[in-house]
């Protein structure tokens, strides 16, 4: 396989940085090609400012979803950009590697999503009717290919359960895996959570770090998180409500759009 990582944190040094190369060096030992997108290292630019259009007038009002649908169309967005939108077409799978900051990604990882999920390419493809609403959620430019998160946290795992304050890890990392990689076709697959990171001592990075190792041997065959897919006929045309009946017993919020069926299969074995 292909594999593209996006890493998301200042310092190389840091777990975070360990736990890259461990990734990286278990990839290659299986024999997939990795590219990495460093984005501290790189300098990557995160805000969505009009220098991002080229050919926008000066005088013009800038919209940013018309000035990204014209400038995709023209092959004209930024270079930075260009060569991102490369490397994802590229890949057979993305991960996206980062500190869970605030109950949510770096801004400049966050900014790579706003800057590179172009107009026309991640999202305002397809067919809009009475039958269907677009090409995403389950469908999409990136359709066929994988996803996955591998995130750091500093609270203990209790903390980000049901019962836990944070609230459960799952819902917190929903509108990432489902609203960001899900749209655009991706197959998502369980995220590679790490908590306490800031009190490992070795022993438990060394346990961390083979609990990713196997994450990284079975890129290919973990089974994704069930979503629903938009146009599969879970949903009501345009209201994009889910049918009737289709709550199953104790689902709630985000659970809703889970395949009741195929849930379990979903959940990552710790």
């Amino acid at each position: 396989m292909k594999i593209l990582l996006v890493f998301a944190h200042p310092e190389p040094r840091s777990l975070n940085g360990a736990l890259r190369n461990v990734a990286i060096q278990e990839l290659e030992a299986q024999g997939h090609e990795v590219r990495v997108s460093d984005l501290y290292a790189e300098r990557w630019k995160s805000e969505v400012d009009r220098a991002d259009f080229p050919s926008l007038a000066p005088d013009a009002r800038f919209v940013p979803v018309a000035a990204s649908k014209k400038e995709f169309e023209a092959n004209a967005l930024t270079e930075d950009v260009r060569a991102e939108i490369e490397k994802l077409l590229w890949a057979d799978a993305l991960i996206l590697q980062f500190p869970l900051w605030w109950f949510a990604m770096p801004a400049i990882l966050k900014g790579w999503v706003d800057r590179v999920f172009a107009y026309g390419f991640a999202y305002g493809v397809g067919e809009h009717s009475d039958k269907r609403w677009g090409d995403r959620y389950g469908e999409g430019t990136l359709a066929g290919k994988r996803a996955m998160l591998i995130v750091t946290a500093g609270g203990w795992e209790e903390h980000y359960t049901a019962r836990g304050v944070n609230g459960p890890i799952d819902d917190l990392l929903f509108p990432i895996n489902h609203g960001i990689l899900y749209y655009p076709g991706y197959e998502v697959l369980p995220s590679f959570v790490a908590y306490r990171v800031d009190r490992l001592d070795d022993a438990g990075f060394e346990a961390t770090a083979e609990r990713l190792r196997e994450r990284m041997r079975t890129l290919a065959t973990t089974p994704p998180i069930p979503y629903r897919q938009q146009n599969g006929g879970d949903y009501l045309i345009p209201s994009m409500q889910l049918r009737p009946g289709l709550n199953d017993p104790g689902a709630v919020g985000f659970m809703l759009h889970l395949d009741g069926t195929e849930v379990s299969a979903a959940r990552e074995t710790r």
